[in-house]
């Protein structure tokens, strides 16, 4: 028995998971999982799921209840979270968790707060374009204070089989975490390539911008947008507003003391002595 299985019958009582949505995400998902749990998966797009094995493919609503799971993630994108779980919420038992992995939890704690079957909500804080999903030791991931204790056992069991480190957040928590710790990056990140003029341009840092913009500007148009329509982003990008400001007019007024203030302040905040 590995040790994921043993985790799994000590903590909980899950034994069949079926995935929504057959992106990176889900894929993934399906990868990381099947070889310890029977995990089924639907896309719209069947061709979507050409390529995974130990998985059973679902075609039609109907097979979803023979197939009978006891947990269900879906790894849609936030705009369609909770359309497809009025979708599917009628193909399944009572007794199935029903789960998101949305980087935003805007509008869920509310769905989720109507709706008779038991819920976990989890981030796995890292992607496919960043994350190095061969060794997660270095990535993390929050699982959601409100939800049911099964469900936050097994997504426990798996992120620890999966060496993540965990932070446990409720829904609040977690959106204003999400609004420091990935719109500030992603806003600056977007500013830079907003002023993008040439690609070729000598310098270490300003390669390695381009390559943080690079793989940033791959991800899903729409993971962007929710992360930056999260209702606690609008004051951290004030907040960068106000800084650039400031330090503009330092420029303007060629202040070199006041410049290196700034620096010191800087330095400061991210713990640099």
């Amino acid at each position: 028995m590995s040790e994921v299985q043993k985790q799994k019958t000590e903590k909980h009582n899950i034994e069949k998971i079926l995935i929504l949505g057959a992106g990176k995400m889900g894929l993934w998902l399906a990868e990381s999982l099947c070889l310890d749990y029977e995990v089924a998966i639907y896309d719209k797009i069947p061709e979507k799921m050409k390529y995974v094995f130990r998985t059973v493919r679902i075609n039609n609503p109907e097979e979803i209840t023979k197939f009978d799971p006891d947990l269900l993630i879906n790894a849609v994108n936030l705009q369609k979270t909770t359309a497809v779980f009025d979708w599917i919420i009628p193909y399944l038992p009572e007794k199935t968790i029903i789960s998101d992995i949305a980087s935003v939890k805007n509008g869920l704690k509310k769905y989720y707060a109507g709706c008779t079957h038991r819920f976990v909500s989890t981030h796995p804080m890292f992607g496919p374009t960043f994350g190095n999903i061969k060794d997660l030791s270095n990535e993390n991931a929050v699982i959601i204070s409100e939800s049911c204790e099964e469900g936050k056992a097994f997504f426990r069991s798996f992120y620890e089989s999966l060496h993540l480190r965990i932070f446990e957040y409720s829904f609040d928590q977690h959106d204003q975490t999400i609004a420091y710790s990935l719109s500030v990056p992603f806003a600056s990140t977007m500013v830079f390539a907003a002023c993008m003029v040439k690609m070729e341009v000598p310098g270490t840092t300003f390669k390695k911008h381009l390559n943080i913009a690079t793989g940033l500007l791959s991800e899903d148009k729409y993971l962007l947008s929710e992360i930056l329509l999260n209702p606690f982003t609008l004051p951290q990008l004030e907040r960068i507003h106000d800084s650039l400001a400031g330090l503009m007019e330092l420029i303007r007024k060629r202040d070199s003391a006041g410049i290196h203030e700034f620096l010191l302040e800087l330095r400061d905040n991210i713990g640099l002595k």
